[in-house]
């Protein structure tokens, strides 16, 4: 049985990309705060391997879960809890480059596998008004750095380095290699 460790919405459509459909979905809850001092990507790898250790299986099922961070600097920028932190975010990065992470654990038993892939986007100068009315789509809503480049933030952003779908929240090529290890097919579907 393949399990999506993930209650995101577009985790499960990036997999369905590559022939990947979950037989369940079972959505660990973990403390998913920072410790102090901890750096973005250390923080990222952490929470994907305990969100996989969080997830209830069997010992032949494979299990995939990930963490989605946007790092400014030294910052984490985690899902705002409202609108007004959604927009201190976003004054924050507009203008500026900053990191996304995202990290990747795959489960089977003992075994676990685990990658992390680092992005960088460019924030354009964002307007006051352009702020508001990004903020009144709502698309900020669970999305780390109070942000989602698959939606209507993606006029706000004019260049990435990196991996788009990693940015979205799951990176494929790497995912896929990592299920394979796991022996979960991969593009089947598609085939």
């Amino acid at each position: 049985m393949f399990i999506l460790g993930s209650g995101s919405p577009r985790r499960k459509e990036l997999l369905a990309q590559i022939g990947v459909v979950p037989d369940d979905i079972r959505a660990p809850d973990i403390d998913e705060d920072p410790r102090p001092g901890e750096l973005p990507r250390p923080y990222c790898r952490r929470i994907a391997r305990e969100k996989v250790l969080a997830v209830v299986a069997d010992e032949a099922d494979v299990v995939l879960c990930a963490d989605t961070t946007v790092a400014l600097g030294r910052r984490i920028l985690g899902k705002p809890a409202d609108a007004e932190e959604a927009a201190d975010f976003l004054r924050a990065l507009s203008g500026r480059r900053h990191r996304v992470i995202t990290a990747v654990a795959v489960r089977q038993g003992a075994r676990i596998w685990e990658k992390d892939v680092v992005s960088t986007v460019r924030m354009k100068s964002i307007s006051d008004e352009e702020r508001a009315a990004y903020l009144a789509t709502d698309d900020w809503r669970g999305k780390a750095g109070g942000y989602g480049i698959q939606g209507p933030a993606g006029v706000l952003v004019p260049w990435i380095s990196g991996s788009f779908t990693g940015i979205v929240g799951l990176p494929l090529a790497e995912t896929a290699n990592l299920l394979r290890a796991a022996g979960q097919p991969v593009m089947r579907a598609l085939a």
